[in-house]
């Protein structure tokens, strides 16, 4: 891992430092910036959306879980169409919280409070469900607060945070393929995973959020490496929350606490932060849900501003 002559919370006080003390010179701290143009923000009063996916057709959905809905937008931040409602029934809503896309531009979205993984056309329209309920011991009901989809739409993994493990679903033949993780601080365990994301390899990356990191298992469900940890230099996270790998297999994390996106390489090795066109850090309230389209459009949905934050990668 990168280590840095200042920590990250220092950057990230530094400005009011400055300001706060009249004359203050602060010695200058080059920042390893990933750069990214400022698109448009998507505001529609959301409350506290988590999540969110862009389909090949460009269409933008956003997870606005608390009020038991998916909204879409076009990428001229124009808003279509919503669908889902509060309820249990057949395309109604128990607080969502992570929401996937395949290559058809299916929804799938971890339907938390109704133990499921619900799927929609591009459209909106209900087609399927399966639960996440397991055979497996459990601590609790299921629990899936995300589901990403591989390359083929053959497997979908979800995560099941309550129970602390990866639940697989085959989609071909419609039934669970096993889960994978258990509690604990060791490698291959978890506490409170939340969302995750797969890499063009088929490799999965899972925010682990109160052990403070990012793991990484290979197509098979095995553990190969884990990125980050807990503290506050770059390179480390305070509460990480959402992860989206690029097509150059970047891998970018929200810290929801320091405000910040950093950006590692598979191997877990420390790159840079995501900063503007200027050279400077780009700060949110608090980060969450993160996906990346073909076009490397970055999006952020910032949980607590009510907003989805679209930048394209520049480099």
């Amino acid at each position: 891992m990168m280590t840095c002559k200042h920590s990250l919370f220092f950057l990230l006080l530094l400005p009011f430092f400055l300001v706060t003390l009249p004359g203050a010179r602060a010695q200058e701290t080059p920042l390893p910036i990933c750069t990214a143009k400022h698109l448009f923000i998507i505001t529609s009063d959301f409350q506290n959306p988590s999540d969110v996916v862009a389909g090949r057709s460009g269409r933008i959905y956003v997870l606005d879980g608390v009020n038991n809905r998916v909204k879409v937008f076009n990428q001229k931040n124009t808003f279509l169409f919503s669908f889902g409602e509060s309820g249990t029934g057949k395309g109604q809503l128990n607080f969502p919280l992570g929401i996937g896309i395949d290559a058809s531009d299916r929804i799938y979205v971890a339907d938390s409070g109704n133990h499921r993984v619900q799927i929609f056309t591009p459209a909106g329209e209900y087609r399927s469900q399966f639960s996440t309920e397991t055979t497996q011991q459990q601590i609790k009901p299921s629990d899936p607060t995300d589901v990403v989809v591989d390359r083929t739409s053959s497997n979908c993994f979800v995560v099941d945070n309550d129970n602390h493990w990866i639940f697989k679903y085959d989609l071909s033949l419609r039934k669970p393929s096993g889960v994978y993780g258990t509690m604990g601080m060791e490698k291959a365990e978890f506490r409170f995973p939340f969302l995750l994301d797969l890499d063009q390899e088929g490799n999965l990356y899972v925010v682990d959020v109160i052990n403070t990191r990012v793991q990484v298992f290979n197509p098979e469900g095995k553990y190969t490496t884990t990125i980050g940890g807990w503290g506050v230099e770059m390179g480390e996270f305070y509460r990480p929350k959402g992860v989206a790998v690029d097509a150059k297999n970047r891998v970018f994390v929200s810290d929801s606490y320091l405000g910040v996106i950093q950006v590692f390489d598979r191997d877990g090795t420390f790159r840079s932060i995501l900063g503007d066109e200027k050279g400077s850090l780009v700060k949110f309230e608090a980060p969450t849900g993160l996906f990346i389209d073909k076009k490397m459009r970055l999006y952020v949905v910032d949980m607590l501003a009510n907003r989805v934050v679209v930048m394209q990668l520049q480099d």
